[in-house]
């Protein structure tokens, strides 16, 4: 893969090297204490480029007149709002676009006008630039041509950000950069092929996390079966790579208070079973673990941000084929609950993984909310496209703080409706429920509905993120197939709410 950027922190009074980026506000002003020379030739290039300052437009100079560096790039900052954090990873990754390749970075952290930047501010730009430069090129070769030297666009970037306050601005990237790590941990489980991560290859991953302070434990089919999980083993039955249950904990908070937990699903290949998908598009399929990678992400983020909370992730890990022994349409199996779930379409397999994923968490776990995430539906991209995930809940509280989050962090949910109504498309004719509605319409709802009748009376939300964890549209700070939706937004929820100051 990609190496990532160094990023340093450095005096404002730190001789610029390499690439110099500054910072400009409405009409390409720069803050006050930037050098003359480097004003003058801004204010005449803003004037030939008709360069506004507009948030995200840039200006480039190559060697610059008399000013000491190889480049000077101008980063515009003016909105008429705010800027909030995503808008800070925004400028980040737009810095990192314009200057890859270079060996020496150095961004001058100042706004016009008397407004500073914030040590947050500044290591959320980090993080901006640290997720713009990833790029998942594990399995590619590079040949260069014969007697020539390779271009190495992928070189390692040093990033010196010069800040008012280096050492706020060190610790406050500490705690960022754990986040953006387990965003990029996500990522690289979603863009991961299938044949090389299968469910024990993943458990695997996760049994590694051990070493940032995660307790790991890995339940195998025996020990699955032997607690009744038969509707996760029913998806698993048709591949030989056998399934696995990963629990996660990661105990910040104080003794003996109940946890807060997420749950993921994690079916690594879903072919759709003998309800066998369309072959269009199906190697994505590679990528319906999204939920679990999310997970395992964001408590790699908890656990190296030493986040003050107990936290509980657990994620069902599956594959979903075809072969003599796989689950038929018709088949009816009892979950872990008791509940009987009469298997009308093998496609909609992730919602019996998360039955007894969630089932057990409650059960063993008595958290004080659950949350889950799921590339559950084709129907969440239908209505709700590429930028906003679904968002169902039996708690308001939960979900008004899980929407402020999306709001925070820029990934985005919307709330859709959960009623008896609804319940009622999924009741079973020769058993208690069915694992899909009455045809095409309200298919996410009646999925949400199928999930609610397995997390007892604990608060609880489910994610749909189908539209939003891989082929999202691309961004200024992602530029991957796949986004490691959810890490962000989740670690924004804790950060809010539920952690001890």
């Amino acid at each position: 893969m990609a190496t990532l950027p160094t990023i340093e922190f450095v005096s404002r009074d730190a001789t610029p090297e390499g690439v110099m980026v500054v910072l400009a506000g409405k009409a390409g002003v720069l803050a006050d204490d930037i050098d003359a020379q480097v004003k003058a030739l801004v204010e005449k290039a803003a004037k030939v480029a008709k360069f506004r300052g507009k948030s995200l437009a840039t200006l480039d100079l190559l060697a610059p007149g008399e000013v000491a560096v190889d480049r000077l790039l101008v980063v515009g900052t003016h909105s008429d709002k705010a800027l909030v954090e995503e808008d800070w990873l925004k400028i980040g990754g737009v810095i990192a676009a314009k200057t890859k390749g270079a060996e020496t970075v150095t961004v001058r952290c100042e706004r016009p006008a008397g407004e500073s930047v914030s040590a947050e501010e500044a290591a959320t730009l980090a993080v901006g630039a640290t997720l713009r430069t990833y790029d998942f090129d594990l399995y590619k070769t590079k040949k260069p041509k014969k007697d020539e030297e390779p271009d190495d666009p992928d070189a390692v970037t040093r990033i010196a950000i010069a800040v008012e306050d280096p050492d706020a601005a060190r610790a406050a990237y500490h705690v960022a950069e754990a986040v953006a790590a387990g965003t990029v941990l996500a990522r690289d489980l979603v863009n991961e092929p299938a044949n090389t991560l299968g469910p024990v290859e993943f458990a695997d991953r996760i049994a590694e996390l051990d070493e940032h302070g995660l307790e790991v434990e890995i339940l195998t089919e025996k020990e699955m079966r032997d607690l009744k999980m038969d509707a996760l083993l029913g998806v698993a039955q048709g591949s030989p790579r056998p399934p696995r249950l990963a629990i996660m904990r990661w105990n910040g908070g104080d003794e003996g208070e109940a946890p807060i937990a997420f749950v993921g699903k994690g079916v690594v290949f879903d072919t759709g079973g003998i309800s066998i998908k369309p072959s269009a598009s199906m190697d994505e399929m590679k990528g319906d673990m999204g939920g679990a990678a999310a997970v395992t992400g964001l408590m790699r983020a908890l656990a190296g941000r030493k986040a003050k909370v107990n936290a509980i992730g657990i994620v069902g890990l599956v594959e979903n084929a075809v072969d003599g022994n796989a689950q038929r349409p018709g088949d009816i199996v009892k979950a872990m609950s008791g509940t009987t779930i009469e298997v009308l379409n093998t496609d909609a397999e992730g919602r019996l993984v998360l039955a007894d994923a969630l089932w057990y968490c409650q059960d063993r776990f008595k958290p004080k909310f659950m949350i889950d995430l799921a590339t559950l539906t084709g129907a969440i991209i239908v209505a709700l496209g590429n930028h906003h995930a679904g968002l169902f809940s039996n708690n308001d509280e939960l979900a008004e703080r899980l929407t402020a989050a999306g709001k925070t962090s820029g990934e985005k949910v919307w709330r859709l409706p959960l009623a008896p109504e609804y319940d009622k498309l999924i009741e079973g004719k020769f058993a208690d429920i069915k694992n899909i509605g009455g045809g095409r319409a309200a298919g996410s709802v009646t999925a949400a509905q199928f999930l609610q009748r397995f997390v007892n009376d604990v608060p609880w939300a489910h994610l749909d993120i189908a539209g939003t964890a891989m082929g999202s549209p691309s961004n200024e700070y992602n530029q991957s197939w796949a986004s490691g939706f959810g890490v962000r937004l989740l670690n924004q929820l804790v950060a809010d709410h539920y952690q001890s100051r």
